[in-house]
């Protein structure tokens, strides 16, 4: 692991040449060099070293990087995991691995009162999810993935409001810190158990755990911002149970309708986040809310050929500027998008455009 740090911290950008570009005219060449990129800059960001040579896992950055990742490494026809890639999962399986000696990302003393519960949790979710990403792209549940998803699963809440959930770090940071976080992060987590390989989700163990937590995400969902309720719609493509017909379709009426001009969607009007500054939020469709709705919409919409989905893809295929990201804005404040910290919401709208793409080209490549 020290050699491949020590690799990356002599890698730049560099201008890319013989981009692989889709028969619709994005770049997944390009997508995969930012990813790779922002995925470099988190690994070498003071802010995201932790204990025992490990980094913080970014909900924004990390996460959905893995979701995408492997995929495009197939499609590109790499030979073996980029540097990045290989660095982040080290770190998570040492945390994993190492989970009981580990100092949560979070202290009570620094971030206040249950900072490091809530940490400890929301941390290992997320570290089950990013693993079983990279062993659906290999086609095996590996040992340290079954272990990740055990710490998470200890940590299901078993009474009171919460019981089937988890305690989630809120720092009144949307859409992956705030007040609602918790919610989305369950039903990311559900669809983590549902695509994992070796049947996974079938064996009774899990099934008896997995029950409960749809359990919390059906009692819960009428309280949903938009956003969070698309997550259990995404969730739903494997797990049925999870959304019924009624509020599917009711869904799918609200998606239809903010659904913008231009056939995208703007995530300021799925989400309640209240800007911190008091400046207005962006109102412009951006690659987040767009590629989450298309992938939404695939997985327990209306259908391949859906319209409202086209336009949605359209919308992404038309929007991937010239550094291969899909570019989206912070909804807790006004932040310069071509800073490092304003590209967050940049690195998790790329990977849902990608994810968006790909899967709906897969998808409709079959049906015909």
């Amino acid at each position: 692991m020290a050699a491949v740090v020590a690799a990356l911290a002599c890698w730049r950008v560099e201008p890319v040449r013989g981009a692989t570009v889709s028969a619709a005219g994005w770049s997944q060449t390009t997508a995969a060099s930012y990813l790779d990129s922002r995925e470099i800059w988190w690994e070498q960001w003071p802010h995201a070293k932790k204990d025992q040579g490990t980094m913080c896992i970014s909900c924004h950055t990390q996460v959905p990087y893995e979701m995408v990742r492997p995929g495009l490494e197939k499609r590109l026809g790499e030979s073996a995991a980029p540097a990045a890639e290989t660095v982040m999962l080290a770190s998570v399986e040492k945390r994993v691995a190492g989970w009981s000696t580990m100092l949560p990302f979070y202290a009570d003393d620094i971030s206040g009162e249950g900072a490091a519960a809530k940490s400890h949790a929301t941390e290992a979710m997320q570290n089950a999810i990013i693993l079983t990403y990279f062993d659906l792209g290999r086609g095996h549940l590996r040992p340290i993935t079954r272990t990740a998803f055990d710490e998470a699963w200890a940590l299901q809440e078993k009474t009171g409001e919460l019981a089937g959930g988890w305690i989630w770090q809120d720092f009144h940071m949307g859409p992956w810190e705030g007040d609602e976080s918790g919610y989305q992060g369950t039903a990311l987590f559900l669809k983590a158990v549902e695509d994992a390989p070796d049947h996974y989700a079938d064996e009774p163990g899990v099934m008896e755990q997995t029950t409960k937590l749809e359990g919390y995400l059906r009692t819960h969902y009428a309280a949903q911002p938009v956003m969070n309720q698309l997550y259990v719609m995404w969730a739903s493509g494997k797990a049925k149970d999870v959304l019924p017909k009624a509020e599917r379709e009711a869904l799918l009426v609200k998606v239809r309708g903010l659904q913008q001009a231009d056939g995208g969607w703007c995530l300021s009007a799925m989400d309640r986040t209240v800007r911190k500054d008091k400046t207005p939020q962006s109102t412009e469709s951006d690659g987040y809310a767009t590629g989450l709705v298309v992938l939404a919409i695939e997985a327990g919409g209306s259908g391949k050929r859906d319209a409202v989905m086209g336009r949605g893809v359209a919308w992404l295929e038309g929007h991937q500027d010239a550094t291969g990201r899909w570019p989206a804005s912070s909804i807790n404040k006004h932040r310069d998008l071509d800073s490092d910290v304003g590209k967050f919401m940049s690195d998790a709208a790329t990977s849902y455009a990608v994810m968006a793409l790909e899967k709906v080209k897969a998808e409709w490549s079959t049906s015909r």
